[in-house]
């Protein structure tokens, strides 16, 4: 079984969900699991023309991904799995990157990522966050699916 998983999280719905099949299973191995954030580039909008960020926006983004660690770290506990958190605010690091390098410092044996599951224009606009850490990853990772919600009623 898995003792040390890493676990990006970024306050979603899918990465919500990983981190709690994540903890399921280090509950039942009696593991432990590293929270991760990382505060990624944002879109020229939030940029000055020459690409810097203002220093108010950086700042609301690093609080963003501490109270984003803050509420999986509480989650963690209540389902009384022992973990810790880190943040990763250097701008310019790719997000694969970043968990790839987190999982080798962390000597996890297990990543687990959500993932949207675009596909097509969707995937190749935004890009799969998911893809990109699978081909960086040392170790196996495991990919949660976001589920659909189907509209039943005709």
């Amino acid at each position: 079984m898995y003792q040390r998983i890493l676990v990006p999280v970024d306050g979603s719905e899918t990465a919500t969900k990983a981190m709690i099949a994540a903890l399921q299973m280090a509950r039942d191995s009696d593991g432990q699991v590293h929270l991760v954030h990382v505060v990624e580039g944002m879109t020229p909008l939030a940029a000055d023309p020459y690409g810097a960020y203002s220093g108010e926006v950086i700042e609301i983004m690093r609080q963003s991904g501490i109270k984003i660690l803050e509420d999986a770290l509480v989650v963690a506990k209540a389902a009384g799995v022992p973990a810790d958190t880190e943040l990763f605010d250097n701008f310019g690091e790719r997000l694969a990157e970043v968990v790839a390098d987190a999982a080798t410092r962390f000597k996890a044996d297990l990543i687990v990522v959500g993932t949207h599951g675009r596909r097509g224009l969707g995937r190749m606009m935004l890009g799969s966050g998911a893809e990109q850490i699978i081909r960086l990853a040392p170790v196996p990772v495991l990919v949660i699916r976001h589920s659909e919600k189907k509209d039943t009623a005709t």
